[in-house]
């Protein structure tokens, strides 16, 4: 569907994409992730056709575009600010770009009626001007604009960053889900690797205009194919050489002291395992606990290599500071590099 082929991108003497190949499938839900300043948005805007590379071909289902304008692309775009006209209502928000393409007045009503319904707009909403709309329903508005020209491809740049926390959540199940339902190719790009995780098909992780890792979530997180992917996405404890040494006397003879070794929260148990004989114990003291509602951190000393684990409420009671505990890991579970 879409094909990055040795994509460069220049700004001056900057470099900002040295080289980027990239394929996304019909249908897919895409997400480029990386921090701030790592050549994500600058891959959408080039796939938007508002940055002209310096080397390299932009292919949409096998057809060059990257000379192409981006009103000749077939995209929708839907920036962080939404980018929508305040002084105008939400129907003609939306209706703008069948104005400018000069669709007849019953079809535009039609095609705003039918993606306002898919939005979940109302038709007292559509009334009411944009400043008059809450943040979750101004980016309602602008995904119903982009969609309503019917483009083949729908991209995203960061359009939940502005929201607080719980209508993130929200309103990216609900992106998701209209997504899904309209199966249209879709390139979102986001720093927030939760956002990433629980959306996506598949993640391209990006680091300074180069892409580290393509995969599916779960191969993103749990087997992660180097260290910045590794240490990006989701929490994690360094272990020292030590702990890693113990580790290998205790069984996890495939265990290197000298690399680099991580592990994430939540394969560090601090009851034993239902199969044991997979996992190594160590044994430690309890530092701090964090309570966070569904769960609790627990920062273990283990011989002065601090070791946090993530526990779910509800289980054994809860360990207070400076109590004894015993760790149980499973050496197959540490990434190292």
């Amino acid at each position: 569907m879409i094909r990055f082929d040795h994509i460069e991108v220049r700004f001056g003497e900057h470099t900002a994409i040295p080289e980027l190949n990239l394929e996304v499938k019909q249908g897919e839900f895409f997400t480029l992730l990386g921090p701030s300043g790592c050549g994500k948005t600058t891959a959408l805007r080039t796939l938007a056709g508002f940055i002209e590379p310096t080397k390299g071909e932009i292919y949409i289902d096998g057809q060059a575009a990257t000379k192409l304008p981006s009103e000749k692309r077939s995209v929708g775009m839907v920036f962080q600010n939404y980018a929508l006209f305040p002084s105008m209502s939400v129907w003609e928000n939306i209706a703008f770009g069948l104005k400018v393409r000069k669709t007849k007045k019953m079809q535009t009503g039609a095609l705003v009626a039918e993606i306002a319904g898919q939005v979940e707009l109302t038709s007292e909403q559509l009334s009411k001007n944009v400043s008059e709309l809450s943040g979750g329903q101004q980016q309602r508005v602008a995904i119903a604009r982009a969609l309503v020209l019917k483009p083949r491809i729908l991209l995203l740049d960061e359009p939940l960053s502005n929201l607080d926390a719980k209508l993130r959540v929200q309103l990216r199940e609900q992106l998701k889900n209209l997504q899904r339902e309209l199966g249209i190719t879709t390139v979102y790009v986001t720093h927030d690797q939760e956002e990433a995780l629980t959306m996506s098909d598949r993640i391209a992780v990006f680091n300074h205009g180069v892409v580290e890792q393509v995969g599916t979530p779960e191969e993103i997180y749990n087997r992660s194919s180097t260290e910045f992917v590794c240490t990006f996405v989701g929490a994690m404890n360094k272990l020292s050489g030590e702990v890693v040494q113990r580790l290998q006397r205790g069984g996890g003879t495939a265990l290197h002291p000298n690399k680099a070794s991580y592990l994430r929260l939540e394969k560090v148990s601090l009851q034993p395992p239902a199969n044991a004989a997979d996992s190594i114990r160590l044994e430690g003291t309890v530092a701090e606990r964090a309570y966070h509602g569904a769960h609790s951190t627990y920062t273990i000393d283990c011989s002065g290599s601090m070791i946090r684990a993530l526990v779910p409420e509800g289980g054994a009671a809860p360990l207070a500071p400076g109590s004894r505990a015993e760790l149980h890991i499973d050496p197959s579970s540490i990434l190292q590099y």
